[in-house]
């Protein structure tokens, strides 16, 4: 397994990490996340991610067990707040208020003392940024957490709490969590060069556009049964990638990842790690199988030239 820094910061993550968004406490069994858990760190994986919304804590809860037989200090844990967690008119949003009750509860769900990463899973334009910084640099002052991040914010929201960050002498963000895949490159044009200035690494979400860059969907015909794309409860995203160019295209990238050894969905989590300022790739499981390819995918050694060709593919 690689290691990279998170941004310019000495933590150092999994250059593959594993996320439990629909998986941990929803379609597994808390064995079965175990056994998968216990893999990907057997793989050298340290990188787990998690939120508080997922499944309404159900997810962290399930990671907890998960972990609790492995030593707490190799482990980076991250999880998020901003979501409704209840009815409460205040369970929700970047305030102090929820922040730090969010906190909380998930240090209880996740069963440990401090959050390595703590995320705000999107921007709160209801709660001055001052609060919101101020609110987390409390936190870690209290040792509650270590490092603090964004996820799916904008370049412009991301310079902006790094200045008022270092206006309040405050802790400025490590990280952001966005979507970045060989079919979604939006971030390349602003996130990343305001990332890159502010020292703030990626943890991408989606690498493998929810399974569409394995190669496993043909066109024109229907999701194999039991596959992400054939659960109505799961695919809402995946539409613009299911169209048949689409998948015509991500096939034809079957014959380059067979002359560098490997399978498609190692080849675009490789395209993926080529980004320096790509900390780590978040990756879902449902099977030993799955996570130990996903896991492959980080000792690969495959020139820019190749990674071009395939950019060529995907763009005709």
């Amino acid at each position: 397994m690689q290691y990279r820094k998170l941004g310019k910061y000495g933590i150092k993550v999994s250059a593959v990490s594993l996320g439990g968004w629909l998986t941990h406490g929803r379609t597994l069994e808390d064995d079965t996340t175990a056994g998968i858990v216990a893999k990907a760190f057997d793989l050298g994986i340290n990188f787990f991610d998690t939120a508080d919304v997922y499944h309404a804590g159900a997810a962290e809860t399930s990671l907890a067990k998960a972990i609790c037989k492995i030593r707490r200090d190799d482990l980076v844990l991250a999880t998020k707040c901003f979501f409704p967690m209840t009815d409460g008119v205040n369970d929700r949003g970047l305030s102090r208020k929820h922040i730090f009750e969010s906190v909380h509860h998930s240090l209880k769900r996740l069963r440990t003392d401090y959050i390595d990463v703590m995320q705000f899973h999107r921007f709160d334009p209801e709660t001055p940024t001052e609060e919101t910084v101020r609110a987390i640099d409390d936190l870690i002052r209290q040792g509650k957490v270590l490092y603090w991040g964004t996820s799916m914010w904008s370049a412009d929201q991301i310079v902006r709490a790094c200045h008022m960050a270092k206006e309040l002498n405050c802790v400025p963000p490590a990280s952001n969590q966005p979507r970045y895949n060989m079919l979604d490159r939006d971030i390349e044009s602003h996130v990343i060069p305001a990332c890159e200035q502010y020292g703030i690494g990626q943890v991408v979400f989606s690498p493998l556009a929810q399974g569409v860059l394995t190669g496993k969907y043909e066109p024109k015909k229907a999701p194999p049964k039991g596959s992400r794309a054939a659960d109505d409860k799961s695919n809402m995203f995946m539409a613009k990638d299911m169209e048949a160019e689409t998948l015509q295209r991500v096939n034809q990238l079957g014959a380059i990842a067979k002359e560098h050894g490997c399978t498609i969905g190692q080849l675009a989590l490789a395209w993926c790690l080529r980004q320096p300022n790509v900390s780590s790739v978040i990756v879902g499981a449902t099977s030993i199988k799955q996570i130990t390819e996903n896991a492959g995918s980080a000792d690969l050694d495959i020139p820019m030239s190749v990674f071009e060709r395939c950019n060529e593919i995907l763009a005709k």
